[in-house]
């Protein structure tokens, strides 16, 4: 148990280290470009184009939510697809039944996919690995069809029509347009939120339970509240994502949300990049495009074409994305160094 604890401590060490370090000078500079260049790629492009970026975006903050449980907490979910979808529902209801204001919605999905998965989260603590995973997986299969018989709130298997919201304050701007702006500002926000949720304290601890969840246990770590915890905030970030992805296609229905679209946001985490908050920008972009390509490339086998480029990746790329530019990028200062 003493080298245990002690592994874990070192592990627990060198996160805190790794946490702690400020931006360099140069990545904030670059991170200004690239959010300038994100700003002005809406006029430059058609409206379907912007809506496709738009939803590159609301994949990315899925992801990072399914990332912060998976890739930094260890817990397997194939469910996220449910609290895309209930985000999704909250906006949809509480726009067409009760005339609520858009922008009201999105905190509200978020409060309560975070309240959701909380709770569900404390009867998973009993779950490890595989059984999670099964469990989340039933989860994503019952909750499409439990949308279906609500009809009164949730129009049944015909789904709920909403209409694109207009930009306020008289900016010239097409409902496409402004959706994408407000998408980006959102996914700025919980990015920011993340990073320093997962360099602080709660980050370490979460880290450490992944490791070792013994080791993090005899150190104080409660794992039972920071594993439910993170469930919570995990579906948080899903469920916002859901809400705004509502508000874009401006329509929902059951069969949207169905338990591909949760093994679909998994395979996008692995392919961006496990225990990575950049990673979840690449992922939304395989999760955006690669099946619009292989649909181009073949309409009698998209699946096929998909399932070689996602073979291709995993043998190219076995650490995601990201992990790939941070190794090739360390090999080129060490490169540059001698």
């Amino acid at each position: 148990m003493p080298d245990t604890v002690g592994a874990a401590g070192v592990t627990v060490v060198k996160v805190a280290v790794a946490s702690e370090r400020r931006p360099s000078t140069s990545r904030l500079v670059g991170l200004g470009l690239l959010l300038a260049a994100a700003c002005l790629l809406p006029f430059s492009l058609s409206p379907f184009l912007v809506f496709q970026f738009t939803q590159v975006l609301v994949y990315a903050m899925a992801l990072l939510g399914l990332n912060m449980l998976t890739g930094y907490n260890g817990q397997i979910s194939l469910g996220h697809g449910a609290f895309f979808a209930l985000g999704a529902y909250t906006t949809a209801i509480m726009i067409d039944r009760w005339h609520v204001p858009y922008g009201w919605t999105l905190p509200v999905a978020g409060v309560l996919c975070l309240v959701v998965g909380f709770l569900f989260g404390i009867p998973a603590l009993r779950l490890e690995g595989l059984y999670l995973a099964l469990a989340t997986f039933a989860l994503a299969l019952a909750v499409p069809q439990i949308l279906k018989y609500f009809d009164e709130w949730t129009g049944g298997s015909q789904g709920i029509v909403l209409s694109k919201p207009k930009a306020p304050w008289g900016l010239r701007l097409n409902p496409d347009q402004w959706l994408y702006f407000l998408t980006l500002f959102v996914t700025v926000v919980l990015f920011a939120l993340a990073w320093n949720l997962l360099r602080g304290r709660i980050g370490r601890a979460i880290v450490a339970i992944r490791d070792n969840p013994i080791a993090a246990e005899a150190m104080g770590i409660n794992n039972s509240l920071y594993k439910s915890l993170i469930f919570g905030v995990s579906a948080a970030y899903t469920g916002i994502a859901g809400a705004i992805s509502a508000l874009a296609v401006a329509f929902v229905a059951p069969d949207t949300y169905n338990v591909f679209l949760s093994i679909t946001f998994l395979v996008g985490v692995v392919i961006g990049g496990l225990a990575s908050i950049s990673g979840a920008i690449y992922g939304g972009f395989f999760t955006q495009f690669v099946p619009n390509y292989a649909q181009t490339i073949s309409k009698a086998a998209p699946w096929a074409i998909y399932g070689v480029v996602l073979i291709a990746c995993m043998y190219v790329m076995p650490r995601g994305v990201a992990g790939t530019l941070r190794l090739l990028w360390a090999r080129m200062r060490q490169r540059g160094r001698q």
